[in-house]
């Protein structure tokens, strides 16, 4: 059976006075909205490159919203395998 989905991602990248930049990638499942988060700070001693602060927060959040997917779907298998079975409460050495 063919499975066809087609899910949109958005990155939105902010860099503030101080050096930071914050991104945010949004993914829109159709029914589900999720938002991973990364951030990325310049040292001071450092050039600002802000080429290399949008690619460590960009990769950052994505990396939270990787997690944020796999934590899902791991609940969701543990969901669709029901629940696990209690050993009986005589079960063992007697007290």
């Amino acid at each position: 059976m063919s499975h066809t989905e087609q899910w949109m991602v958005r990155l939105h990248l902010f860099e503030d006075d101080g050096g930071t930049t914050k991104a945010h990638v949004v993914l829109n499942t159709g029914t589900t909205e999720l938002t991973g988060r990364g951030t990325a700070h310049c040292n001071p001693a450092d050039a600002n490159v802000p080429e290399i602060g949008d690619e460590l927060a960009a990769g950052r959040a994505m990396e939270d919203l990787a997690h944020q997917l796999l934590n899902i779907a791991e609940n969701d298998v543990q969901d669709m395998a029901g629940p696990r079975p209690t050993a009986p409460e005589n079960v063992g050495w007697p007290g």
